[in-house]
């Protein structure tokens, strides 16, 4: 999907560079290439070289030129085949060669960063077989230009404060999602599949959001369910049977043109059991508090001291056994992440996940997560369906 140059997000990075001294970064994960150049490539194996100054250059599959032409903020594209009739190698080394070849010519390899300590990417647009550097890849740069760093220090630090583009297509992954949830919600019945239910998520988003408004291209879910003694901290989505009275609860990811969100939204078929009025009331209580909490200056570490003590409280001491917020914007999970031991403070122009989970011994159990955007004076929740999925229907 074309988007105006997001200037702001381009001169952030740019005034990061020149702050580092470094001449160039060379990027190949999907999510830094849509990051600095709005393109969101098909198999992963497209390279961008953005200097610090003059006209950064995508390196593109030969067939996707049409998309890069219509998507890519900088003009200077150059193509590389899927298949070379001499030359045997995977495409994405002709990708490399051509990016060591614009270093050369541009006389732009003082001193280059690279992603030398990725973690995880984002996926391609094609999703299923996510392509990953080798290691001749780094070895390449370091022949040609005169210093290697790590670009991952600096693209994250980036990366952590959202512009007003970003944040308009984050709205835009939120909204489906909330779509998909009200979707969702209506259809559900007890005794179907899990993964029936995870499927009809899916596929509303992917079916109702390629074309969402006119403004989204590609739109994509990935869902884990689990149903009432199916809630567990990490699982596989099963074919256990969606259950009455008690929750279904969707970890959910949404991706619109390379931007992500990382929810978990509730239904239940029929009426809450006490026992999960009691567990819902404490959990949103706690929810709440870190949202208050969760603002421009805030400490990281206080914000997990926080949401883990409040648990305790409420008699569950030692949950959840996952992370309880992080960042998202062109991956689901990004920098900064909230750890009791870490440091860090919340930033105005952030958008974090949120997410405390209590989870019963022998299954059962609830999470709420949403997305929420840090603003001059607190936070704005992004996505519409209610945390409170009592109210789901009456929004």
């Amino acid at each position: 999907m074309s988007w105006p140059v997001d200037e702001a997000k381009l001169n952030r990075v740019r005034a990061l560079m020149k702050e580092r001294d470094v001449t160039t970064l060379v990027v190949r994960a999907p999510d830094n290439l849509v990051y600095l150049t709005n393109y969101w490539c098909m198999k992963g194996y497209d390279v961008a070289v953005f200097p610090r100054e003059g006209e950064p250059t995508l390196i593109a599959l030969e067939p996707q030129l049409a998309d890069a032409e219509r998507n890519s903020w900088t003009k200077d594209i150059r193509l590389f085949k899927g298949y070379h009739e001499s030359d045997p190698r995977p495409p994405q080394y002709r990708a490399l060669d051509l990016a060591l070849q614009v270093l050369k010519e541009r006389g732009l390899g003082e001193k280059v960063a690279i992603e030398l300590s990725m973690g995880t990417q984002s996926a391609d647009r094609m999703v299923g077989e996510p392509t990953t550097p080798t290691q001749m890849y780094f070895d390449a740069f370091g022949e040609i230009a005169g210093r290697v760093v790590d670009a991952t220090p600096l693209l994250n630090e980036a990366r952590a404060i959202k512009t007003p583009q970003e944040i308009e297509r984050m709205r835009l992954a939120n909204e489906l999602a909330a779509l998909a949830m009200d979707y969702t919600r209506e259809h559900i019945r007890p005794g179907m599949k899990e993964s029936e239910v995870g499927g009809m998520y899916e596929s509303f988003v992917h079916g109702v959001g390629v074309g969402y408004k006119g403004k989204v291209e590609m739109a994509r879910a990935f869902t884990l369910v689990w149903s009432g003694k199916g809630i567990a901290t990490f699982t596989a989505t099963g074919d256990r049977p969606i259950q009455e009275n008690e929750p279904t609860l969707l970890e959910i990811w949404v991706c619109v043109d390379g931007y992500w969100t990382d929810l978990t939204k509730n239904a239940c078929p029929g009426e809450l059991t006490p026992e999960y009025h009691k567990l819902l009331d404490l959990l949103l209580n706690v929810f709440n508090q870190a949202i208050a909490y969760a603002r421009d200056g805030a400490s990281f570490p206080e914000l997990d001291r926080l949401i883990r003590a409040r648990i305790a409280d409420g008699g569950y001491s030692g949950q959840p056994s996952h992370p309880i917020c992080h960042g998202v914007g062109a991956r689901a999970h990004e920098f900064p992440y909230a750890h009791q031991a870490g440091t860090g403070t919340i930033k105005k122009g952030m958008v974090l996940a949120i997410e405390p989970g209590i989870y019963w011994p022998g299954g059962g159990g609830l999470r709420l997560e949403d997305n929420f955007l840090i603003t001059d004076d607190g936070n704005e929740k992004l996505c519409s369906y209610p945390d409170d999925f009592r109210l789901a229907g009456h929004h």
